[in-house]
């Protein structure tokens, strides 16, 4: 027995020493502490025993070692970050995507719906059976080996990256339609409407500074609010005599749904922050009914809202649906208000799973020098998304891109790596 405990295997990251105590500590202790070492032996997993307190931790080597996330955040703060994170920009264009897909394509967007929430249910149940999976790119790595782990570390930055870009093309194009009475002013080279962009970024920076989930969910809030309110305006356009509703929507345009999909897809985009949301529940065994409230409540917002929007402007309906709405109505300078400070809601939660693995990274450093280098990338790098911004003002092509980025990260990982379960 002794003799299979202490065979070696694999590789070990104690020694013989690291499971005895000093010796004026009591017996009892040192039993508890060399079973811990041979239980990690038959496991063949790597065992770091703290010989000062008996405690261990068992790490998985194919995972990266992180630190927890801080459990703090409620079933309604869970959902809360959920909805803020799949709702927003992406409502803009499902009034597009309906009308040239067609009705028919509206089971499309439900579809979808169902498949990311079912996706969400495996990824909890993946969290679950290995608390050792902290990210995606865990996850990449426990489904498709080493390749699969760059593979989806290369997808998630890029999503990162792109979605944030999308959001600040779509802040960019709205802040010249809410300033289009303002006098034309050019300072460095830049636009009345870049300048504009420039100082909102500047304000939203700081929100890439807060730290933990609990903090951002009243972001999420503010960014459920302000779709709400796009949703609410873009209803009353027929009220206030801005437009009629009296556009058909064709059944189905087959040729388009390829180009359409992307921006569906793009509609519940945000699996990338799902593992954080789980990690930072008090109780993860809510996860599932989570996400089911969330997609639910999303889907139904999406659906609604693409009818409308379709049946208000047809075949006119521009990308951004806010672009379309008369430029004289009140309602119209509400939703136009509302989708510049969307945006702004959105850049510290879609930021949270670069910072959170950009801290593991750097475990050699105090807590407050972590702090201060996840702050500086994140400023660089959000500056940098600014600059390509203006430089490439093509919303629903980013959103095109991304949203197929989402769908091989989302749908393709959590059921591959739940199949090994």
């Amino acid at each position: 027995m002794w003799g299979k405990k202490w065979k070696p295997v694999g590789k070990l990251a104690f020694s013989e020493s690291d499971c005895l105590p000093p010796r004026n500590k009591v017996a009892n202790k040192l039993d508890t502490e060399c079973v811990s070492c041979s239980v990690c032996v038959e496991e063949n997993k790597l065992c770091k025993c703290d010989g000062g307190d008996g405690s261990s931790t068992i790490i998985n080597d194919s995972v990266d070692v992180e630190q927890p996330v801080k459990a703090n955040s409620s079933f309604t703060h869970s959902v809360i970050n959920m909805i803020g994170m799949l709702i927003g920009l992406g409502q803009l264009s499902t009034p597009y995507a309906l009308e040239n897909g067609g009705w028919v394509s509206v089971f499309l967007l439900v579809g979808l719906g169902i498949i990311c929430s079912y996706s969400a249910h495996l990824l909890g149940k993946c969290l679950e059976k290995n608390p050792q999976l902290r990210s995606y790119t865990d996850i990449g790595h426990g489904a498709f080996g080493r390749k699969g782990k760059i593979l989806a570390a290369i997808f998630v930055y890029s999503e990162i990256f792109m979605a944030l870009v999308s959001y600040t093309i779509s802040l960019h194009d709205n802040l010249n339609r809410v300033f289009t009475d303002t006098a034309n002013i050019r300072l460095a080279g830049l636009s009345k409407s870049q300048l504009l962009t420039v100082i909102a970024i500047l304000v939203a920076l700081p929100s890439l500074w807060l730290r933990d989930l609990s903090s951002i969910s009243f972001l999420s809030t503010g960014g459920i609010f302000m779709s709400i309110l796009i949703f609410v305006t873009v209803a009353s356009t027929p009220i206030c005599g801005g437009v009629i509703a009296d556009h058909s929507i064709p059944i189905l345009h087959l040729q388009k749904i390829p180009s359409i999909s992307g921006l569906y897809i793009f509609s519940y985009a945000g699996h990338i922050v799902f593992p954080n949301i789980y990690k930072a529940m008090k109780d993860p065994s809510m996860f599932t009914k989570v996400a089911t409230v969330s997609f639910t409540t999303v889907t139904a917002l999406y659906t609604a809202l693409a009818f409308m929007g379709a049946r208000l402007y047809g075949p006119g309906v521009n990308s951004q649906i806010t672009l379309s709405m008369p430029p004289h109505l009140i309602a119209t300078k509400i939703a136009l208000w509302a989708t510049v400070l969307t945006p702004m809601t959105k850049y510290a939660l879609e930021f949270a799973p670069f910072a959170i693995q950009l801290e593991h990274n750097l475990p050699h450093l105090t807590s407050r020098m972590r702090m201060i280098v996840r702050d500086i990338v994140g400023s660089v790098l959000l500056l940098a998304i600014l600059a390509l911004a203006l430089s490439v003002p093509y919303f629903h092509h980013v959103l095109s891109l991304t949203g197929s980025l989402d769908a091989c990260l989302a749908y393709l990982e959590p059921y591959h790596l739940y199949r090994h379960f």
